[in-house]
Parts: structure tokens; sequence; C-alpha cells
């Protein structure tokens, strides 16, 4: 039998238009070391480790009439240097012009006849640096079966480049008429999918939702207990195809010393940050605060689970991720009231007993972090939109250098997708003693996400400022 997609990988397709792409961005930033590290390096170094991850060189392949979900297929086209792109800025390339770059690249669809992923390799930075800005398509990485490139690229020690033969041979294409055999003895089986096949191909949003909204986790029940809508705010309207992407730069060590004087957890510091410029973005805007406004984040988390941990691979903690609504309090004008109020919020997933502790995910092979923000967005994707604001992903990251062949990784930056009436969304990860923010908002509706990324810094250090309750 073919591999056919979940019914949640299929939704990303389905749902997916030129507004709004349904893949993961990343940005790592690295030092060039004295040895070099040029594009046919990375070529090799990506095609050594695709032999784990067979996945990335599978394509879709569609039903006909739409019997039944698509299937994974081999690309018997396989294009490594399709994939794997040079780029450059004009040198001495400066970060506002590699973040331009990022928003161009993120606004663009994947091509839905080859595997869905891409990676540029950006040469041209300032201060002998270059770049790696990934693109994986949601329904690619589910962190069991598939992993986000840059969790296998990277290594705790530089490494020397490894000679590579490519030996990979495809497998046949199914034909239409083993396509349709299939589809029609699952059909006789379970007759009720091919109404919602039909549907959901035919982008009945709504139908797609409704079938997919108890494939994760904790989706269904979260539903059931939170039914009354998102408070209003401008960061719903319908989103645009344009994106403009900024980062903020921070110290773990601010984090760990507002959390030592005032309690909570580094989650719950990044939250207050966020809260707090969200605040004064709302008020640069005019709007009207009252001291109980709100803004409604969608808030990934990783979780633990003994029966799915059992069956993951060596390393991979179960590669489960809840989905948490979390209410901002953006009309309190006290910083240090706004992160108690978000930790008395976050309090009832830790007391779960589900939640992994920071330092449990920091023992996970390779750069985690690119997955659990991939699993994240998948989690944010089976929420239906009218129930939160934007959605903030923020996952730790070793602390130590880790590196692409030779070359140090100094900052990486996540980009997570935007979806209908969602004109923001922030990804956040600690590596190597910092804290870094990628902000992916789109061009008409936040056109000024600098200025917020801006904020963030401003209220972070009005939390260290701040001395008493």
């Amino acid at each position: 039998m073919p591999d056919r997609l979940s019914a949640l990988d299929a939704s990303f397709l389905y749902v997916e238009d030129h507004a709004t792409p349904m893949h993961v961005g990343a940005v790592a930033i690295f030092e060039r070391p004295r040895s070099g590290f040029d594009y046919e390096q990375l070529l090799v170094l990506v095609g050594h480790r695709l032999a784990y991850l067979p996945r990335y060189r599978q394509r879709v392949l569609e039903v006909p009439g739409h019997l039944a979900r698509p299937v994974w297929v081999d690309d018997v086209d396989f294009d490594l240097n399709y994939h794997v792109r040079r780029s450059a800025l004009p040198e001495p390339g400066s970060d506002a012009q590699l973040f331009d770059l990022v928003a161009r690249l993120m606004s663009r669809r994947l091509d839905p006849g080859r595997p869905l992923w891409e990676a540029y390799f950006v040469e041209g930075l300032a201060g002998d640096r270059v770049a790696l800005v990934t693109k994986t398509h949601q329904s690619v990485v589910d962190g069991v079966g598939t992993i986000e490139l840059s969790q296998l690229i990277l290594d705790a020690v530089p490494q020397e480049p490894e000679p590579w033969e490519d030996t990979w041979t495809p497998r046949r294409q199914p034909s239409i008429t083993q396509l349709m055999l299939d589809a029609v003895s699952e059909t006789v089986q379970r007759p009720g999918e091919v109404v919602e096949n039909v549907r959901s191909a035919a982008n009945d949003a709504a139908a797609t939702m409704e079938k997919v909204t108890g494939v994760i986790g904790s989706v269904a029940s979260a539903l059931r207990t939170v039914v009354r809508p998102a408070p209003s705010s401008p960061l719903n309207v319908r989103v645009s195809g344009g994106r403009m992407f900024a980062v903020v730069r921070t110290r773990l060590e601010d984090y760990r010393k507002i959390r030592g004087l005032h309690g909570g957890t580094v989650n719950d510091v990044v939250l207050a940050a966020i809260t707090g410029a969200l605040r004064e973005w709302l008020l640069l805007r005019g709007s009207v605060l009252s001291a109980t406004t709100t803004v409604r984040a969608l808030v990934p988390m990783a979780v633990s689970d003994a029966e799915t941990a059992a069956y993951s691979k060596p390393g991979l903690i179960g590669n489960q991720v809840d989905a948490y609504l979390v209410d901002l309090p953006v009309g309190e004008a006290n910083p240090i009231l706004r992160l108690q109020h978000i930790g008395h919020a976050m309090a009832a997933h830790l007391e779960s007993g589900r939640s992994v502790a920071a330092r449990a995910l920091l023992t996970v092979g390779g750069f985690a972090p690119a997955t659990l923000h991939s699993l994240g967005a998948r989690a944010a994707g089976s929420f239906s939109g009218r129930i939160f604001n934007l959605m903030i992903t923020n996952s730790p990251g070793p602390q130590m250098p880790l590196y692409a062949g030779q070359a140090r990784m100094v900052e990486m930056f996540p980009v997570m997708p935007l979806v209908r009436n969602q004109a923001l969304a922030i990804g956040v990860t600690s590596y190597d003693g910092g804290v870094y923010f990628g902000l992916n908002g789109d061009r008409k509706a936040v056109s000024d996400v600098d200025v917020l990324a801006g904020m963030i810094e401003e209220s972070l250090e009005e939390l260290k400022g701040a001395q008493h309750w």
C-alpha cells in the first residue's frame, strides 16, 4: 500500500493559498572558518545527511478524483541543486538586507511538484558571515518519521568534509491504475472518507478544520473548554501575500535573573517581554486598553507521553507538542504583575505532569528546536484562527556552539508561518547563551514589525529594572 498523507498533513496542502503558504522557516548565521565554508561544501553536507531523511526526496502525488488522500512517492527527478540554492547580498551585506531577503523567500510557496523543502546559502554578509535559510512544508515534519533538516546537519563539534557519493535509487512511481485500486480498497473499509477527501480538496476550510481538529494531543479538549472567540485585535485581519521579518537578540542570563527575582519560568519571562511590547505597540496604534484587555496567544509546548515515547526514536522524547491558549494581559501597566498573571496562566501546564523541562529538551540530539518549532506550527494549524490572536513558539536550544561542517553557528532565528486572519507569528529559540526572536508579520497589516521587535527589547529592560511586585 502507498505511504498516504495523514488527514492533518493533507489539510495543510488543502488550506494553503498564495497568501498563506504552509511552511516553517529558519535563519541560521555562521562564522566562516579559516578553512572556508562555501556552497559546494554545504551541498556535500546536506547530500550526505539526506540518507537519514527519506521524506526529503519524496513529493506529493494526488489521487485522481480525490478518492483518497494524496500519497508520498519518490521524486524520480530529484535534484539537490534545485533544493539547496545559492544566493548573495551586495557586500558588505547588512542584517537588514538579509532579513528583507528572508521575508521575500518566505512569502513564496514551495513547488508542489517537487519535495516540499528548500535551503538557501546566502553569502556576502558583513563580518565574513554566511547564512542558511531553510523552508520546510508543515506536511513534511512530523517529528517521528521526519525531523527538520537543521536538526540533522548541525553537530556538537566541527566535522571534516566527508566523501559522498549519491547512490540513492528512487522507487517506481505507482500507476494511475494502482492509485485508483488502492483508493477503492481503502474506501471499502472507510467509505465516509471519500466525501471528506473531496470536500477538503475543494478548499472547504470549515470541513477541513473540523476533520483535523482532534489529531494532535489536547487540541480537541482545548476547543471544548475555550469556546469564546479571541479578543478583537488589529492582529486579526485577512493577510496579504507579502511578509516582513524582524529579529530580536537578547541574553539568556537576563531572563534567568528576572526569574530569580520574581519567580516563574524563563518561558514566562519571554511571554511577559512579548506582552509588554504588544501593549506599547497597541497604544502606538491608538488602541484603547482597559485593565482587563488581553491578547490571546496560542503557545505550543513540548509534552511527554509515556505511550508515544515508548515507540518513538531514541532521543526524540516522543515528539509530542500540545497547544495552549494563554491570555496575555496587555492592559496591565505593571510589568511584574504582567509576569505574575502569565505565570499563573501557565501553571496548569506545569502542574499537568506532562510538561517537558528545558533541561530535558537539551538532551535531544541535534538542534531539536528547529523540529519543535515545526511541530508547534502543526499544532497551531489544528486550531480555528477565530480563538487566538497570534502564535508564539519558544523552544530551548543547546547552550554550547553547534557547527555545520567546520562553520560555527552564531545565531538562529525561527520563521513561523501565518495562517488566515493571523497577521503576526513569533518564534523564540535560546542557543549558546542567547535568546533569539523571529517576528514574521504581514507586509500590509504589520509593516512596522521592526518597531515591535525593538519594543520587545525595551519590555525586557523594563522587567530587569522592576524590583517590586
